[in-house]
């Protein structure tokens, strides 16, 4: 189906482009949400004649979300939540729950403009995108943990709290790989002694097996 676009479309094209689609994008997503037009004669008719005002709205639009993600720079939430020793949620965070914690800090957003592929199931600090128009979008940090205290220290540490269980295991990994280091670090010195070993050995026999001023006169 072919159709105009009202406004850009990632990955379709910019303002007032006709391009190809699939029947049930367009009558999904594209049309319903006034993204688009059928690419009629008519519409591209109405669209040309509309063409200027659409593009004046549009270039606003656009001038005002840069301004909103200009002040949402930066922005951190915090969102507390119950989970197990392993840092699992009991549940999830979803792009409605990060849309209305952004929208509670001034910014009123919808879950529609909450990029987030799949829902949160971990403790932890996540960038998330927020499409704030189709050519402006911002990035917010969602802080996931149990208690404000723990979302504190996540912030100020840059990465998520773990239970003391967690915390032996990291510091038993550590030390594993420490031993493993300074083991690999022991054999490549003895592997470099060995082969100087081999080095000298070898110059030495090649000046034994050299023949004398006197065998070469004879």
């Amino acid at each position: 189906m072919q159709v105009i676009l009202l406004e850009r479309v990632e990955k379709l094209g910019q303002i007032g482009d006709v391009v190809n689609v699939k029947p049930g994008f367009a009558r999904n997503f594209l049309l319903p949400r006034d993204k688009a037009l059928r690419a009629t004669a008519a519409n591209k008719k109405v669209f040309e004649a509309q063409r200027a005002q659409l593009e004046a709205d549009n270039l606003k639009r656009c001038d005002e979300a840069k301004t909103v993600a200009e002040k949402m720079d930066g922005l951190v939430i915090n969102l507390i939540r119950q989970a197990g020793e392993a840092g699992q949620l009991f549940g999830s965070v979803n792009a409605r729950d990060i849309a209305a914690s952004v929208t509670a800090e001034g910014f009123t957003i919808t879950r529609g403009q909450v990029g987030l592929a799949h829902p949160v199931k971990n403790l932890g600090l996540f960038d998330v995108n927020v499409q704030l128009h189709p050519e402006v979008s911002s990035s917010v940090t969602v802080n996931v943990a149990r208690s404000e205290e723990e979302a504190k220290i996540q912030i100020e540490t840059g990465h998520a709290m773990m239970s003391s269980a967690q915390e032996e295991e990291a510091a038993a990994a550590a030390e594993i790989e420490a031993v493993f280091e300074e083991g690999a670090a022991e054999a490549a010195a003895e592997e470099l002694a060995a082969e100087a070993a081999l080095d000298e050995a070898e110059a030495a026999g090649e000046e034994a097996e050299a023949p004398t001023e006197e065998e070469t006169a004879e």
